[in-house]
């Protein structure tokens, strides 16, 4: 028997969409409200759920663990309302529940809006043990009581499901602006680490979100307080530790740089928790390739590819390898990357405007016309009408336009 676990507040216009993707996949549907004023309870219990009530503690951890506290299920799926579930990922799931060793299952977060890390692990779906519960303030988690359980009966593995199976919408950059979620964050992180001094998950978030307001002292601080915490087996925690440092290390120490991003990518995660490292690696030899070029490139070109492989789906890897395969003077597959990053994001000006650029080095005259008519088109509908007319400026000095 597999149970659903959700904790929810105000979240009438999420909440219906979340059950229904896990409908006919899990046999119940457990969720604990924490003082909601809108529909949530109500959409809830139409949904089938049955609906238990809890004054918010303050913190998610204990809501969590009494949420927890009134499944039945021998196995625990916990989603959050911003989250569904992908269909593609239940039989995996399902047959990964079967095995009877197995305690925890990874589950891959597509991470909508997020271009550094478009995809994360979550540790969302587990056994009901009675030595598992949920801890931390920042992202509450079972990690820890699932490593002291594997530490006493050894007998347990964890697994990681192959393909992604959740998409989560809560760090999509409008809605992390529109409420104080991002505050919120910053002041769960910040507790976090009072709590734990030195923690390498606790580190690794704060100090790359000092990095990325500016506070570059103290975020570097905390990366290297991290790193030198940082156990042997914590490989997503050392990357990305390792991932912000590079960030940080980009414009005065581009080798450092590279060395950081190079060191990450050695650690044995599932390649799609490491695209960033492979893109801005990547981005980074293209704009310093060295005196010779050509083995820069070319690594640059292995890492692109290695991203476009591993996440197909996401027009990043696709773009990255076009625009490197260009400067090698590769046309041909130059226009094959830029086609499928377009297939993965139709709407991308840019892409389009690149796109047209090779298919003119490639003597694909018309291709190249049409191509720039519609980068001009969509820069017009997304209200960047100076942008569209310096392209189309740029454009017919080379080809002619459509008046």
């Amino acid at each position: 028997m597999l149970s659903l676990s959700m904790i929810v507040r105000d979240e009438a216009q999420r909440l219906e969409r979340c059950l229904a993707s896990v409908a006919g996949f899990v046999d119940e549907m457990v969720l604990l409200d924490t003082g909601s004023r809108d529909d949530t309870v109500a959409i809830a219990e139409r949904c089938g759920a049955v609906v238990h009530h809890l004054p918010w503690p303050g913190d998610f951890g204990p809501a969590r663990n009494e949420a927890l506290r009134h499944v039945n299920g021998d196995w625990v799926l916990v989603l959050d309302a911003d989250e569904l579930l992908q269909p593609q990922s239940r039989e995996p799931l399902r047959q990964l529940m079967a095995e009877p060793d197995v305690l925890l299952i990874n589950l891959l977060r597509h991470e909508l809006g997020a271009a550094q890390a478009p995809y994360s692990n979550v540790s969302r779906l587990f056994r009901r043990h009675p030595a598992i519960s949920w801890s931390r303030r920042y992202h509450a988690m079972v990690d820890d009581s699932v490593a002291a359980l594997i530490a006493a009966e050894p007998h347990w593995r964890i697994a990681d499901c192959p393909v992604p199976a959740l998409l989560h919408e809560g760090y999509r950059p409008e809605l992390l602006a529109a409420g104080r979620k991002g505050q919120r964050l910053r002041e769960a992180m910040e507790a976090e680490l009072a709590e734990r001094p030195g923690d390498a998950y606790a580190c690794a978030k704060l100090g790359g979100l000092e990095i990325s307001e500016g506070n570059r002292e103290r975020g570097l601080a905390l990366l290297h307080q991290g790193l030198e915490a940082c156990g042997a087996e914590a490989h997503p925690e050392r990357y990305e530790l390792l991932l912000h440092l590079a960030i940080a290390e980009t414009v005065e120490s581009p080798v450092a740089a590279a060395a950081r991003y190079r060191e990450a990518l050695a650690l044995p995660l599932p390649p799609q928790l490491t695209l960033a490292a492979r893109l801005n690696l990547a981005a980074l030899l293209l704009e310093q390739p060295g005196p010779d070029p050509a083995p820069s490139l070319a690594e640059a070109a292995g890492l692109a590819q290695s991203a476009a492989e591993a996440a197909p789906e996401l027009p990043q890897g696709w773009r990255s390898l076009g625009l490197i395969e260009r400067r090698r003077g590769r046309i041909g597959e130059a226009i094959a990357a830029y086609r499928r990053s377009l297939a993965a994001e139709p709407e991308h000006p840019e892409t389009e405007q690149n796109l047209a650029v090779a298919l003119l080095l490639g003597g694909d005259i018309e291709g190249a016309r049409r191509g720039f008519s519609r980068a001009i088109a969509l820069l017009r509908a997304q209200g960047r009408s100076s942008d569209a007319q310096a392209l189309r400026e740029q454009a017919g000095a080379l080809v002619k336009l459509d008046a």
